[in-house]
């Protein structure tokens, strides 16, 4: 290993991320907030066991995996088949919850593959997170739509220009 590479692996290693870093400029409650990470979801996480996973029904394995890294270094792999919203989820989820941080180095890959072993969170915490990603995405659309035109304000206006997007479409053709 020569100096430069060197120097590279020591300077990234000390400059380990936040679970927030995901989420610029917000504050660790304010990433919980949007990311969906509350005491509610956090208690029903606590009630997940090694055969909540392994006994899940799942179907299709067929998906990669990329690798993210965490706050404390360690290499975190979460699948393609995720989006942005849920990617920043599941690694502030494994930075605040110990428990399925736990469960996850138990069961990956001995047991379980990563991919499958989020496509099964994902799939028991939906009634807890849908609402927080819902949001993220109509947040999403108005910052698009106010880099288009004039910054919007509020979700219903996202829902009024999408709407006019549609009336114009429907009326060019």
């Amino acid at each position: 290993m020569d100096f430069s590479s060197w120097f590279r692996k020591t300077l990234l290693k000390n400059q380990k991320p936040s679970p927030t870093t995901q989420t610029p400029n917000m504050s660790p409650i304010e990433a919980e907030e949007e990311l969906g990470v509350t005491d509610q979801l956090q208690n029903f996480l606590k009630s997940f066991t090694f055969e909540t996973f392994k006994n899940f029904p799942l179907q299709d394995d067929r998906l990669d995996t990329t690798s993210t890294t965490t706050n404390n270094g360690s290499s975190v792999n979460i699948h393609k088949d995720l989006s942005e919203w849920q990617e920043r989820h599941a690694t502030f989820v494994l930075y605040k919850c110990k428990e399925i941080s736990h469960l996850r180095y138990l069961l990956c890959p001995r047991h379980l593959k990563e991919r499958q072993f989020w496509r099964i969170y994902f799939a028991l915490v939906k009634s807890y997170v849908t609402p927080y990603e819902i949001r993220a995405i109509q947040k999403a659309k108005l910052r698009r739509i106010g880099e288009d035109n004039k910054p919007l304000d509020s979700a219903c206006e996202v829902e009024m220009a999408e709407a006019k997007g549609a009336m114009i479409l429907s009326s060019s053709t």
